[in-house]
Formats: structure tokens, sequence, C-alpha cells
């Protein structure tokens, strides 16, 4: 992406130093790439036109200015979302294991954690960011969404209850992650069902977000014998208007976690990533086929996703 400041500037350089972190923060809010990238730039602006002089702590104000603006924006987009076709899922980006520098790093940015997210109202959503993920205090929260300190302690109250019913934190580790993603690739594309059922959990939800844009499933698929005849049958039949043979597939770092890119020629047809329980069975799978989503994952910009 091309960026309307130069690097000799002082103040630009800044800007450029805590852009990952803006992006981070955005992103997270908002789910989407494409909506953090705008904010970004409108932070820019603003951080353009401000009196810079008078900032004393550049990297807090920054972070205000991006979560003010991603939370305003989270606002107006609410609706697309309410009247979406088939289930919504947020927008996947590449993101590289050294940029996650935490497992919390990772998980956070997990498309599991960002569909519960998604059920967050506005305001819960961006404290939840601000306070869980990036450890900001009550108080700086409350000046950057421009609510009372109690307000926000009780959207972040309210937030943790909410995240921690749906979203129990016993993810088995990275390794078995990887092992368990890496068989799911080599049982999918050699159309073996027995294999990929071996790596499923038996309630296992496939959930699938076209947009209206592509066929897809509206509904979520459930169980493991169905998921594993859905994924079998990607190497026989033609999909999206691309056959077998022109179909390619590989294993690449998704959200945080390992998952897997299909494409054909000239364009990436659709993401699939996991959820794993204690065991490293599946248990959720997210596949993204809507093109107007995929964008970031096009372009192939790696994206960092640490809190620092």
């Amino acid at each position: 992406m091309t960026h309307s400041y130069r690097d000799s500037d002082p103040d630009q350089q800044v800007f450029h130093e805590h852009r990952n972190l803006l992006f981070s923060v955005a992103y997270r809010v908002l789910g989407t790439a494409a909506d953090a990238e705008d904010v970004v730039q409108d932070a820019w602006i603003k951080w353009s036109a401000a009196e810079r002089s008078q900032v004393a702590d550049r990297k807090a104000y920054l972070t205000r200015i991006v979560s003010n603006l991603a939370l305003a924006r989270l606002r107006s987009t609410r609706h697309k979302r309410e009247t979406y076709v088939g289930p919504w899922l947020p927008e996947p980006i590449l993101t590289s294991g050294d940029t996650a520098e935490t497992v919390m790093d990772a998980e956070s940015v997990s498309m599991a954690m960002l569909v519960v997210l998604e059920t967050l109202s506005p305001l819960e959503r961006a404290v939840f960011v601000l306070k869980e993920v990036f450890g900001f205090s009550h108080a700086e929260i409350a000046e950057a969404v421009e609510r009372s300190e109690p307000a926000v302690r009780q959207a972040a109250h309210r937030a943790r209850e909410h995240v921690r019913a749906r979203r129990p934190r016993f993810t088995a580790d990275r390794s078995r992650q990887r092992e368990v993603t890496e068989r799911f690739f080599a049982a999918a594309t050699g159309g073996d069902v027995n294999a990929l059922m071996e790596l499923l959990s038996p309630d296992v939800t496939l959930w699938t977000d076209g947009g209206g844009k592509v066929r897809q499933a509206l509904r979520p698929v459930v169980g493991a014998q169905t998921v594993a005849a859905w994924f079998a049958a990607i190497g026989t039949v033609t999909y999206q208007g691309i056959e077998p043979a022109d179909m390619n597939a590989e294993l690449v770092e998704i959200n945080g976690g390992p998952g897997m890119v299909f494409s054909g020629p000239g364009r990436v047809i659709a993401t699939v990533t996991f959820d794993f329980d204690a065991d490293g069975r599946i248990t959720t799978i997210h596949n993204v086929a809507n093109p107007d989503k995929l964008q970031a994952i096009a372009d192939g910009t790696t994206h960092g996703v640490g809190t620092h």
C-alpha cells in the first residue's frame, strides 16, 4: 500500500513506527482488514492536523485516535452485518509466526475470537480489545472512547464475562495445531474421508461465508461425516467454475494460526482456518469464500499482530 507521508519528517516517522500497532487495534475492533486500513489512513490525517507539540505520549495519543475512529466505523457498519446473506465471518489476514509474539496475541486475532467479538456491542468490543488485548487502563480507555470510567468498567466486565462463556481457553499447543492442519491438508487434497474423520471432533461445525456472491452453505454444516465428505470432494468437483486440476491449495499462517488458501488461475478462491479442542481435534472450521473479503489475502501483505 502506498502512503501519503514521507519518512524524513520526525512526526511522520512516529506514525510509521506505530502503524503496525494501530492496524492491530483497528483490525481487532472491526474484524475487517479493509476497514482497519481506512481507519489507519484517517488516523494519519488527524495526526497530521493535530497540534503535535502538545502531545506528551504519542503512542497513547495515536492509539486513542484509532480506537475512536474504529468504534465510530463499527457503529456505522453494524446494519450491513445484520442484513448479510449467510454467516458473517471476519476478513482473514496473513500473519507471520514471529510477529505473533505470544499465544495471547495470536489467540486474540484468531477467526474464532473475532467471531465471538462480533457478538459484543460496539462499545464492549472496543473496550475488551483495549483492556484485555492491549492492556490499557480503564482511565485511558475512557478517554479513548469518550465515556466515563464507570461506564468503561461496566462494559469491560460484561465483555469479559461474555467472551469467557463463549471462548474456553484450552486450545491445543501450536505445534499440535500445525501437525493436525498438515494432516488435514494432506487428507483433503488427497480426498481421504477416513483420514479427515480422525482429525475432526464428532460435532465439528463448518461455517462458510460466501456473502451471497458465491454458492456456499447458508447454514453451518455439522458433524464429522458431513464435513469430511465436503472437504474430500474438493479435489473431485468443479468449484466456483474452477476445475480440480486448476485448483491450487497451500498451507499458510492466517490470523495467528495454521490455515489453508485455495486459489485458481489469477484469484484467491477461499481461506480455511481451524479451531481445536484441548486434544487437538478440530471443533470448528471457518471457510471464507466471499471474494470481497479475500483482498487482504490476495494482496499478499503479511501483518504483524503483536500488541506492543
